[in-house]
Order: structure tokens, then sequence, then C-alpha cells
């Protein structure tokens, strides 16, 4: 703890961002579960567990999908709005079921620019799954393939029937605009980090292969085990803290979403940022549900169990949370097996991820009308799918 006299000599800036900083709290939380005895087992568990079985995999997945989508061209929906209404809203669809949060924000921005119509806007927040198709595919690469296609089916559904009722440039900004983030520098946290995940991504992809195939790894001896739960455990306290200092973390915004692309581009430095972004999330998701169970007693499986009814509508009540972070908690439960395919699926149409950022920023109206309409078919996916599945 530093003291008063302490505190004088550290710059005002730096100050304010190490007390502002809302992200720390997360690796703060993490040190103190560590220490103390009590939650320390599963505390290592559940950390070594969110880096082999999601952080390795995602980051691979975003190798591949960045390398795929620097040669897929960008077509202007205003061409395609011109040609048939229903390939402008087809296409914002799949822009929208591509993971992560660009196409999406790339309709919206055009919707502001007067582009594109308020059917493909509606379109393509439903469906998206923003930075949680990751994890998905990471994951469960069919269930993730099948949640992109249900989302593209819906979208296309919702956005004809918008495009229907009301006139393509309805909600539309008075005068055309566009959003644009604020470049930020690459945080030096995040340049120390390259190196790091250079040499260690390979074989820990090696060891998550191994993990993933059920493998007890104390059959070759109990010190692999342990030094491999140990060095899993390092690797995502040391992703989170990188997370947490590549933001000022003051706002709600900076906390829940993906940080503004560095200047220059490096499709490396995405990766990881994302990477960083999706694991802290994940390892906040795994931690709740082990403190819950652990040191509160609370059997989320037993409790969604007996009130799965309830699971589609909670799950649509997060998805209208702007921002990634609190859907990729969402699909941690499903991942864990805690809430069904059904709730899952709710969320997923449900959710905006970033998109809804700039759609509140350049067109609020637009944005909230568009939310409640992606709400209408979350509920009816959800439920359909439950009333199916009992």
């Amino acid at each position: 703890m530093l003291s008063l006299t302490q505190t004088r000599f550290i710059p005002n800036k730096a100050r304010c961002y190490i007390t502002d900083n809302k992200r720390l709290i997360l690796p703060l939380l993490l040190l103190i579960s560590l220490a103390v005895p009590a939650s320390r087992e599963f505390t290592l568990q559940a950390l070594s567990d969110a880096f082999f079985q999601v952080s390795v995999f995602v980051a691979a997945t975003l190798l591949i999908y960045y390398y795929l989508i620097d040669r897929l061209p960008q077509l202007q929906l205003s061409y395609l709005r011109a040609k048939s209404g229903i390939l402008e809203v087809s296409f914002a669809s799949i822009l929208g079921a591509l993971p992560g949060c660009g196409g999406a924000i790339i309709v919206v921005t055009q919707f502001t620019k007067k582009q594109a119509s308020f059917g493909s806007v509606v379109a393509v927040l439903t469906a998206t799954m923003g930075d949680a198709a990751f994890l998905l595919l990471a994951t469960r690469p069919l269930d993730g393939l099948l949640m992109m296609l249900i989302g593209v089916a819906v979208g296309i559904i919702s956005g004809q029937i918008v495009n229907t009722f009301h006139s393509p440039d309805k909600f539309q900004p008075d005068e055309a605009s566009e959003y644009t983030e604020q470049p930020q520098c690459q945080p030096s946290a995040l340049k120390f980090s390259r190196p790091i995940w250079k040499f260690t991504l390979v074989p820990s992809l090696i060891i998550a292969s191994v993990i993933a195939t059920n493998s007890d790894l104390s059959e070759f001896s109990q010190s692999v085990n342990t030094g491999v739960t140990l060095f899993g455990s390092i690797m995502a306290l040391f992703t989170v803290v990188v997370w947490s200092l590549s933001s000022k973390g003051s706002s709600y915004k900076q906390v829940t979403s993906e940080e503004a692309p560095c200047t220059p581009p490096s499709k490396l430095t995405k990766v990881l940022m994302d990477t960083h972004f999706v694991t802290a999330w994940v390892v906040a998701s795994f931690m709740l549900f082990e403190i819950l169970v652990n040191l509160v007693g609370v059997d989320l499986t037993a409790w969604f169990s007996e009130y799965a009814y309830l699971a589609p509508l909670v799950a649509v009540a997060i998805g209208l949370l702007p921002g990634c972070g609190p859907q990729i908690v969402v699909m941690t439960l499903y991942i864990q097996g805690i809430i069904p395919f059904s709730a899952m699926a709710a969320n997923a149409i449900s959710n905006d991820g970033d998109a809804l950022f700039p759609a509140i920023a350049l067109a609020p109206k637009a944005a909230l009308i568009a939310t409640v309409y992606s709400t209408i078919p979350a509920l009816l996916l959800g439920y359909g799918l439950y009333f199916y599945s009992i």
C-alpha cells in the first residue's frame, strides 16, 4: 500500500489511471483469491481451465479468421440495396454473423451515412453474436456454425419484416454522420505480451489439444499435471493483467467492449487484444461459478434445471446490455453445461455486441427500436427451442 507521501511522487495522470480503472478490480480479486487458502485451489484450476480451454483456441481461431478476412472485399450496402432489398438485408445478416463486431459496426455506420436501410440494421443486430462467437467457435465449433446459420436466417426474416412495415430510411439521422473510434497507441503491457505469446502459443496449443481429448495429465505424472495447471494459471493471470492495463477502464463501455484498433493496424495486435478481452470475461465467469459453488454453496446447474423456463428470458435480458462482456458470461455458462442451447440462442439473437455503441451515439432512436425489435425473435426462438426440447 502506498503511503500519502509516496503518492505525491506519482504523476496525476498515472494516479487517475490507476484509481479510475475499473478493470483492475478483476486481477485484484484474483490475487486475493490466490492468497486465501480456502479459495486458492479452485482459483488456480479456474485460471488454468480458462487459459487451456478458451484462450489458446480463441487465439488460434482469431489468427485464422483475421488472415482470411483480409482477403474478403467489403461491399457497399447502398449498391446491394439498389439491386434488391432482400439482397441488402441478406448481406447485412451475413456481416452480422461474422465473429466479432466489425461487420455489425460496418452496417450501423453505413446506416448513419444513409447508405443502408433500417431493416439492415435490425438484421445485422439480430444476426451478430459479437466476440462471444469466437468463444463458441473455439470450444464448440459445430454449435458455433449452427448458431451462425440460425442468426443469418432470423436476421434476414427480421430485416425483411421491418422493411415491409417501415420505409428503408426510417429513423436515419437528419444529417449523414460517421462513427470513428479514436485510435489508441499500443499499450506498453500489450507490447510486452507479444513475445510471450509468440513463444508460448504453439506449446500451449499442443497441451490444450491433449486436454481437449479428455486425457488425464496425471497419468504421465502428478508433477506434470501440477506444472501444467500452474503454467496455465500464470498465463491466464498475465493475460487478465495485460487486459486491465490496456484501457483506462473508467466507463462501462471501456470495461465491456473491445479497445479501439491500434495505429498502424496489426493482425497480431488485434488477435491479442481480442484474446485478452475474451479471456478476462471468461475468467470472471469461471471465478463467479467457483465462488458460488465452493464458498456460497449455490448450485447453478440445479437452479437452472429447476427454473429452466426462466433461462431464455434471463439470457434475453442480458442480451439487451451493450458490449460483448456480458454476452461472453452467458456463452461461458452454456459451454460449462449450466444453461441450455435455447437460452444461449436467445442471448445470441438479442445481443448487439459493441455495434450498439455507435448506434446509440449517432442514431439513438434507431438503436432503441432496433434493440426492441431484435428482442422479439430472440424470445420466440429461445422459447421455441425450449418447448421443443422438453
